[in-house]
Order: structure tokens, then sequence, then C-alpha cells
């Protein structure tokens, strides 16, 4: 009896360790417990569809067509009008496998806070010390209006705006960041390519996802900026001649994947300003608290 028993037992063991193995619905593992539990995918691949016929199909379920409108950067009032379209094989996994930023960027491991614009991809990663905890579409700056490159920070912040091109614009969850520009994210439609007049267009939930999570500035007085906000890169060049980037991943995937080594590139130029403003802005809170606390004394 003790050995079947003890057969029993290892049995059992063998079996937890295969269910463990196969078919894990997220990243976790002991080598990398501090990422976010993100879903991956069976399979990943994409097909060209017709864009009603996809949207008429019962077996899709209607949550997950959101992934279908960003992986072809347009909302579902711009995806429904569409003719041809990509659709993953595999709608199962989470968004961060179907766009192209690095689940992680050591590089980044010391910033706090950063957000990545890919002008190439038409897609943003949010990063916290080097782990990418949100990513998305953007509808950039169309080809006479590019949105500018560089490093930016965020700036002030508004829930609900009108435009300085055009007063009939309504902007939601309105972030600057390029003051004197005028360039900032913010809900407004997103057709599926760069259309925006510099600005970085985003899903409402993608925006509003930014306007909670992003800093502001501190203002010493009306001129001078006494704390900057949150670091905003948006790099690479797109071709607006060219067919739209996102149809290279019917015949390959990882097409569009963004290196970490090229995250590291595009993010060495500025790192070390990004970590001066950044300390800038814990000595800034620091004192802050300090003070609150001796006005209670």
């Amino acid at each position: 009896m003790k050995i079947s028993i003890s057969l029993l037992m290892i049995l059992a063991a063998f079996v937890y360790s295969c269910q463990q193995k196969g078919g894990e619905p997220t990243t976790s593992s002991d080598e990398n417990s501090h990422l976010p539990e993100w879903r991956k995918p069976e399979k990943l691949g994409y097909e060209i569809r017709n864009a009603k016929m996809w949207l008429e199909d019962s077996t899709v379920d209607a949550s997950l067509r959101s992934l279908a409108y960003a992986v072809n950067r347009a909302d579902s009032v711009n995806f429904s009008k569409m003719d041809t379209v990509i659709v993953p094989v595999d709608l199962s996994g989470d968004i961060v496998y179907y766009f192209p930023f690095p689940l992680e960027v050591p590089y980044l491991k010391e910033i706090d806070k950063i957000v990545f614009f890919s002008y190439p991809s038409q897609a943003f990663g949010v990063y916290e010390n080097g782990v990418l905890v949100h990513t998305g579409p953007t509808n950039m700056g169309r080809e006479n209006a590019q949105t500018p490159g560089g490093l930016f920070y965020t700036n002030w912040k508004a829930r609900k705006t009108i435009s300085t091109v055009n007063d009939e614009w309504e902007l939601l969850w309105n972030f600057n960041i390029l003051n004197k520009g005028g360039v900032g994210w913010h809900q407004y439609d997103l057709p599926g390519y760069p259309a925006s007049h510099s600005c970085l267009r985003l899903m409402e939930s993608d925006a509003k996802y930014l306007y909670k999570w992003a800093d502001q500035w501190v203002l010493a007085d009306k001129t001078t900026v006494q704390v900057k906000g949150t670091p905003v890169i948006v790099f690479g060049n797109y071709d607006f001649k060219a067919p739209k980037p996102w149809l290279k991943l019917v015949n390959d995937p990882h097409a569009l994947d963004i290196s970490e080594k090229h995250i590291e590139q595009v993010a060495r130029p500025f790192k070390d300003e990004i970590l001066r403003e950044q300390n800038n802005r814990k000595n800034y809170e620091l004192e802050k608290q300090n003070a609150k606390q001796d006005s209670l004394l």
C-alpha cells in the first residue's frame, strides 16, 4: 500500500508539472516575477479580411474586436468603413503581444516613468522602471503637419479642451507635451493612418489611462518651470508613400518588432537629462512632504 501511495504522489506531481508548463496563460515565472501577467496567444499570426464580413461573423466575440481595431490603428467607426483589414488569427492574447514594443528594457530600469511613441509603427509604449505596463495604437501627424521628434515632457492636462486649430474639435483627456507648439496626446478619431495636425491621437481608453498615469509639470510662476513632467520620446519616420506598415504582419508577425537595443539607442542621448529631471521631481516632492509635516507640528 505504501508503494502504491508513493506512486500516486509521484504521478500527481508529474501531472501538475505538465499542466504548469503547457499552455501558460501569462509571462509570469520565477525569473520574470516582476513582469505584469500578460496572457500570450497560442499562435501569433495575421490574415487579410474584409472588414464588413469579419464584423458580421457571429463567432467573433464582440469583446475581442477592439484588438483588431487596435492592430489596424483605427477606432471602431473607421474600422467598419475599411475594405481590407488585417486580423489576428488568435485573439486570445493581451495587446502587448500584438504590438511592437519589448516587454522589458533593462536599460530603462532607473527611469521611473517614460512613454515612447513610434512613428513607423504608429504605436506607443509605456514603461515603469524598464517594464512595459501599457501599449496601444496612435495616429500621429500627417505628412504636411508631422509630429516633432525627440524628447518632451508632459506639461498641463485638461479633461476636455478645444483645439487651437479648429474650435469645433473637442479634445478629451488632453495632455500637452509641447506647450508653445500646442502638441499633445488626446482622444480623437483614428482613421488608421497618420492624420492629425501634429498631435498624437489615441483611443479614449488609452488617453484616459495616460491622463491619470503621467505627471504634470510644476510651475514656479507663469513663465518658469520648476519641475518637469513625465518624459516622452517620439522617434522614427513614417513612409507616407508606402502601404500601411502593419500589413507586413501578414507575411511576418514580427515585422514591426522594436528590439530592446533599439529602445536603448533611442533613449541613450536623453537618459542623463531624464534622470536629472526625475531626481529634481523627487527632491521637490520630498521638500513638499517635509513642509507639510512641519506645518502640522
